[in-house]
């Protein structure tokens, strides 16, 4: 019984995880939707708004794929309408004629600071406790 209650515990943290995700990743898209993008998009700028100078402002795709939490193919659809917004663009890897790297376009960049504090106060909202 024991077994029981403890398995029902940890489903029901679970089903409150997802929850609170759902319902994050809905306040955040409603809160970009006026600018054109959803969470997922922003996500992806963010993460190439972090990127170092030193890394040279690009990043992999292949490297965006777990922090995303896209299958490979709808993040390579996301970055193609990012692309086709003037938001990213992509070129060949050097190294590896096989990768891409995707960076952030100056509209990219100044589209990313704008919608920036959006993103956090939603964050703060829903989960800032």
């Amino acid at each position: 019984m024991a077994v029981d209650a403890a398995e029902a515990r940890l489903e029901e943290r679970w089903r409150d995880i997802l929850s609170v995700h759902a319902r994050t990743i809905c306040e955040i898209d409603r809160a970009l939707h006026p600018h054109g993008l959803g969470a997922s998009d922003f996500e992806v700028l963010d993460i190439l708004a972090s990127t170092s100078p030193e890394q040279g402002d690009h990043c992999r795709v292949q490297n965006l794929v777990g922090r995303v939490h896209l299958s490979q193919s709808a993040l390579s659809r996301l970055i193609g309408r990012l692309e086709k917004d003037g938001l990213v663009e992509r070129s060949v890897c050097v190294e590896d004629r096989r990768g891409v790297w995707v960076a952030l376009t100056g509209k990219g960049r100044d589209l990313h600071a704008e919608v920036l504090p959006l993103q956090r106060a939603a964050l703060a909202r829903m989960l800032g406790g």
